[in-house]
């Protein structure tokens, strides 16, 4: 969800110039060996809030990014029909919070974290301009001289794409290189399965089981110093719905009318530990 990013994902540059990406479209399956570790089905009765043993909401910061307008209000985030629905609405009281909207943000940070293993995340949303939800993951740590995110999945817009995208410190805050960053053209009001798979040496993201695209660890060590490989430690994950910032013509949101992603599930596996004698 870094804004900086946006600029290059809207001049479609998806493609890495280091050997550390690497595309293809084939079906990938390595199921059998995880265990469970974390899930919400998102099933208690309609009209609920997120469980609060396992999400919290998301804090708002002052400026003009993702979390501008970020509300606790159980308008923007609540369960129905099984789901968990995120929304973006107008304000309805603007002499209480100047915010132009209200929008749904949740988060597992200080609940759950982990390290390496498999999130998969179903869901779908709006193909309208000024559209911005994501299920994506930050470090635990948040230390600024190792920033690492995983965008498990954007969306930008109306331009009908999911995106899936890595920031790391080398080229986020260092602002060397282009970030990784795949996409796949899909209906995306229709329910989608996104992954992502994680180890100590790569990134595989997935989308509907097949992957379109791989992020490996450098074997460089300067990349290494200079953060080019952020993900060995605890990650936390996000859910949302934002509207972009006016930006670009796609990421003009309608400010006063409702955007909304649907959540079904998410699920996070780690590899079953191996038993020795």
């Amino acid at each position: 969800m870094n804004k900086n990013l946006l600029i290059i994902s809207l001049l479609f540059l998806f493609v890495s110039a280091d050997s550390s990406y690497f595309a293809k479209e084939d079906v990938h399956q390595d199921n059998t060996n995880y265990v469970l570790v974390f899930s919400d089905e998102f099933d208690q009765p309609n009209g609920s809030q997120p469980d609060s043993k396992k999400w919290r909401c998301c804090i708002r910061y002052v400026g003009t990014g993702w979390n501008r307008w970020i509300s606790p209000s159980p308008d923007v985030a609540f369960i129905k029909n099984g789901h968990l629905v995120c929304r973006a609405i107008p304000n309805p009281d603007l002499r209480t919070d100047t915010a132009t909207m209200l929008t749904g943000a949740i988060e597992t940070y200080g609940k759950f974290s982990f390290q390496y293993g498999k999130v998969e995340v179903r869901m779908k949303t709006n193909n309208k301009r000024g559209n911005f939800p994501a299920a994506w993951m930050k470090s635990e740590k948040n230390d600024p001289n190792r920033y690492g995110e995983i965008d498990i999945v954007e969306m930008f817009g109306n331009q009908g794409l999911a995106q899936q995208t890595i920031h790391n410190h080398k080229t986020t805050i260092l602002k060397k290189g282009r970030a990784f960053n795949v996409n796949k053209r899909i209906p995306l009001n229709k329910w989608h399965v996104y992954t992502v798979e994680w180890t100590p040496e790569k990134l595989i993201f997935l989308i509907d089981g097949k992957v379109t695209g791989e992020f490996k660890k450098s074997n460089n060590s300067q990349d290494i110093a200079e953060g080019q490989w952020t993900f060995d430690c605890p990650f936390y994950i996000r859910l949302n719905q934002s509207v972009g910032n006016g930006n670009y013509e796609c990421m003009i949101p309608n400010t006063n009318g409702i955007y909304e992603t649907q959540f079904d599930w998410v699920r996070v596996y780690q590899k079953k530990k191996k038993v020795t004698n």
